[in-house]
């Protein structure tokens, strides 16, 4: 460890340690006249080695204690000190003891001083913070009204900018090469040598007032390099500061070493060096080299500051704690939109609401209501737990998911006039069909089973005037009443068909009544006008009676005289038609989303689902996604009447659709949706509600315990189970309703199942896990199908005209009634004497007075002609003989089972029970 150089009471330098003038001299703080003895600090550096290899020089100071030297240069070192060394008295030292304790006191005001400026100045920089950021949004707000009120002049400010713009960039490019040139020359300038000289020294600069943390950490201030004086010319004018030495070059240990102090002549000849430039590297000459100073080290400043992103970034951390603080303190309520459905479980409402389980528990406590975090409560009552929780409330319905559907109302400026939908209607066998055909020139009325219609359809044709009329056909069966009053509700004008020599009957009495419902004007068609005795005034006559008066009668109603068959009066059938229209003025707008109802559907074996759809409003095109009731799908195929594929289908137009999900219900509405999320969430809605109502009406079937205890007690109630299969929804539909209203007191009939398509392996397992008979109408069942019916004995009947499957279905009925007992009156017999036998006991003898007596019939012993016990005869004896009967006129012995009190005169009526089938 070296001790450096020290001085000596002269203010010379001499060498220590045996003269070694070559060492660095050290920095000191003590001035140059002040004596050496009572020296507290004794400075110097130690090379450390480590095992690796390398070595590092280390900067030690050693304080010591302050003390009187002893020894032979006490005396010399004591002439700049204190006179005489002496030890201090009582005063001194309770002087010195005051102004130490008011250094303390100094000292910790001074600290308290300093905590309270950097509160203030933080405080400070807050409120500046905030009035920036108010003062940053009403100027934004005011360029925002500036920029509204005055777009005109943007252009010219932005011109005015970008010369702006260009004129700084020129000047800026001419102050950089300016500078540029200033530092060349600056480099290419000789150094001065007075002020670079190797040894000088430089005065340091005032001590100045230590700056608080905080305001060092918010406005660190920007070092500035001061000027280095001449040492030569402030040395002798600055004797009572502190002086630095400054080292030679730098690099290797001799930087972190100080140099040696040279006096006398030597100090002058010593040979000028050149101080190494300073390195420009990360910010210029305004950072540290990477050591401190001495001056930095007293004062503390070591130009270690916080940057102004650690700031933000704790300002930021401490405003959101404070934030977290203020909500878990429940200081700041934040109030939300609390959706809640028809019903809601606890748990989700204390979700949606961000409140703890616990507490919205506990609320309904209060109301009365217990209930678990997985219970459901009601609307009304999660209204009440919503109100109490201070939010907002906001009511939804599962059926809110069809609000909007429909789309808005046309305006009359959109409208365009539209083909008239007519439905034909009348009674069964009465040319509806047959009139379609000779006015579409086609044959259905030939491929009808029976010869009568049993699915609705739907055609449309052009007149001879180029306008369209649309004809819906609907069936004339009494089944079918529901097609007839689906047709009567899409419909805009009523063609009822009656027959010249038929005349009016219940079917065309129901269409009248389905055509009156609907407010739609009716056109008598009186057909069959060509056969013999067709009588066109006696269907006039009978229309009366049914609130019809036609026109030839002073009526309103238009009838026309028509025959299918010969094809005659078929224009004026349609002029009609068109007058009818005209008046009616049909209009619809085309350009919008297509609306509808299902006439009728099918499943397609190899198309799938199909619906018949009749178009009302807007216009269906191919790939469009539409809702029908509870089935949905992307239209992949529109078919016309004829089969023929078109690309877009306008108001009043029949077609068939392919692509839905499943077979919709008939007489359901279609619309079409933006996309297939809509399409699905009501699908699903209706599905689950049509799921509910078959649910609730099994349940309703089942009856209430009492009525299930009855139906137990007695015996099980018998019933005809069925499993309808159907070629079209209409069908199963008419079926169904046909069936159902055969069913007797004592046997019910059920229908399992009632859809479209040929008969699956499902269906068989179901019918045989009931016991039920599948109906199969127009359709055929599946190979593997047929085949396992046979195995398991289900009983599967064809039938393609509706009536013949009532009759049927009316046979099995009567087939599970129980068969009737009735009683059968035999004769009389007259006690003329009882006789007492000791085994048998008392046996009458009797006459037979009127038809006979059987053996084991049942009697009724009558006395002055009341009834006095019935049971049954158990011995019928002639002489000592048994005999089977007894004819009138004969006497014979009859004894009955466990009755004795027979008297003489008693009379004894015979009968016997005889079964008679339902």
């Amino acid at each position: 460890m070296s001790d450096g150089n020290e001085r000596n009471q002269d203010g010379n330098n001499t060498p220590s340690q045996g003269g070694e003038q070559t060492r660095s001299s050290r920095l000191s703080l003590r001035p140059a006249g002040r004596q050496e003895v009572g020296r507290t600090v004794d400075a110097g550096s130690v090379r450390q080695s480590f095992s690796h290899g390398r070595s590092k020089v280390v900067q030690v100071e050693v304080r010591k204690p302050k003390r009187n030297a002893s020894g032979p240069g006490a005396g010399a070192a004591a002439r700049g000190g204190r006179a005489g060394g002496r030890a201090l008295t009582a005063a001194e030292l309770a002087a010195r003891q005051r102004a130490l304790e008011g250094q303390r006191k100094a000292a910790a005001e001074e600290a308290a001083r300093r905590e309270e400026e950097k509160i203030q100045i933080m405080s400070a920089a807050e409120a500046a913070r905030r009035a920036a950021e108010e003062e940053r949004l009403i100027s934004e707000q005011k360029a925002a009204e500036i920029a509204v009120l005055k777009e005109s002049e943007q252009q010219a400010a932005r011109e005015q900018a970008a010369a702006e713009a260009a004129a700084r960039a020129a000047e800026q490019a001419a102050a950089e090469a300016a500078a540029r040139e200033a530092e060349e020359a600056a480099r290419a300038a000789p150094l001065d040598p007075r002020s670079h000289s190797t040894g000088g020294v430089q005065l340091a600069a005032p001590v100045q007032r230590l700056r608080p943390l905080a305001e060092r950490a918010i406005m660190p201030p920007r070092p500035v390099q001061p000027s280095r004086p001449a040492a030569s010319a402030s040395a002798p004018a600055r004797n009572n500061e502190t002086l630095h030495l400054r080292s030679g070059a730098a690099g290797g240990d001799d930087e972190r070493r100080p140099a040696p102090r040279r006096s006398g002549p030597g100090a002058a000849a010593a040979p000028q060096r050149r101080p190494s430039a300073p390195s420009r590297k990360g910010g210029g000459s305004d950072r540290r080299a990477g050591r401190i100073d001495v001056r930095a080290a007293i004062e503390g400043d070591d130009d270690k500051t916080r940057s102004l992103a650690s700031v933000r970034r704790q300002r930021d951390r401490e405003r959101r704690q404070a934030e977290l603080e203020r909500l878990r303190s429940d200081q700041v309520r934040v109030v939300r939109d609390v959706i809640v459905p028809e019903t809601i479980t606890v748990a989700e409402l204390a979700n949606r609401m961000a409140a703890r389980q616990g507490e919205v528990i506990k609320a309904l406590m209060k109301m009365g209501v217990m209930a678990t975090a997985a219970q459901s409560i009601d609307g009304d009552t999660a209204e009440l737990v919503v109100e109490e929780f201070g939010h907002r409330i906001k009511r939804v319905s599962e059926s809110d998911v069809e609000i909007g559907i429909e789309g808005v109302e046309d305006s009359e400026t959109d409208l365009k006039p539209r083909a008239p939908v007519v439905t034909v209607m009348g009674h069964v066998d009465h040319g509806k069909t047959s009139l379609l055909d000779a006015l579409r020139t086609t044959d259905v009325a030939a491929s009808e089973a029976g010869g009568i219609t049993q699915h609705i359809g739907a055609y449309q044709i052009t007149a001879p005037s180029g306008k369209k009329i649309t004809f819906i056909d609907t069936p004339g069966h009494e089944a079918f009443t529901s097609m007839r009053a689906r047709g009567a509700s899409v419909t805009d004008i009523v063609v009822l068909v009656v027959a010249a020599d038929d005349g009016v009957m219940p079917q065309t009495i129901e269409a009248i009544k389905h055509a009156k419902a609907a407010n739609a004007p009716i056109i008598v068609a009186i057909n069959k006008i060509d056969k013999p005795g067709a009588n066109p005034n006696r269907v006039r006559q009978e229309l009366l009676s049914h609130e019809i008066v036609v026109e030839e009668m002073g009526g309103d109603t238009q009838d026309v005289e028509v025959s299918a068959l010969k094809r005659t009066g078929l224009d004026k059938l349609e002029e009609c038609i068109l007058l009818q229209a005209e008046l009616l003025d049909l209009k619809a707008n085309p350009d919008r989303v297509a609306e509808g109802v299902v006439i009728e559907s099918r499943l397609d074996r190899g198309r799938g689902p199909v619906a018949a759809v009749l178009v009302q409003k807007g216009t269906l095109r191919r790939g469009d996604i539409v809702v029908a009731g509870a089935e949905w799908g992307r239209i992949r195929a529109l078919l016309d009447d004829r089969g023929r594929q078109v690309k877009e289908a306008g108001p009043s137009l029949p077609v068939e659709i392919l692509g839905l999900t499943g077979v919709p219900g008939a007489g359901e509405p279609f619309v079409v949706v933006e996309n297939d999320a809509r399409a699905r969430e009501i699908s699903e809605f209706r599905q689950r509600k049509i799921k509910e109502k078959e649910a609730a009406s099994q349940v309703a079937a089942r009856g209430t315990l009492d009525q299930m205890l009855a139906r137990i007690q007695a015996g099980v109630q018998k019933e005809v189970a069925l499993l309808i299969k159907a070629d079209v929804q209409g069908s199963a539909e008419a079926i169904s309703t046909t069936v159902q209203k055969l069913a007797h007191e004592e046997v019910a009939v059920r229908v399992l199942n009632a859809s479209v398509g040929q008969i699956t392996e499902s269906d068989i397992q179901l019918a045989k896990a009931s016991d039920a008979i599948i109906v199969a109408f127009n359709v055929r069942a599946t190979t593997q199908a047929r085949e396992l019916a046979q195995r398991e004995g289900v009983d599967i009947r064809y039938y393609s005209i509706i009536y013949q499957v009532a009759d049927d279905v009316e046979q099995l009925v009567k087939g599970k009634v129980a068969p009737k007992h009735r009683e059968k009156f035999l004769g009389y017999a007259e006690v003329r004497q009882v006789f007492n036998i000791t085994k048998t006991g008392k046996v009458a003898g009797c006459y037979v007075t009127e038809g006979l007596v059987k053996r084991g019939c049942g009697v009724r012993l009558l006395r002055d002609n009341v009834v006095i016990h019935e049971g049954e005869l158990s011995q019928l004896k002639r002489f000592k003989d048994d005999v089977k009967e007894v004819a009138r006129g004969y006497e014979c012995g009859l004894s009955f089972a466990g009755y004795n009190d027979l008297r003489e005169g008693d009379m004894v009526e015979c009968y016997e029970m005889e079964v008679i089938p339902a």
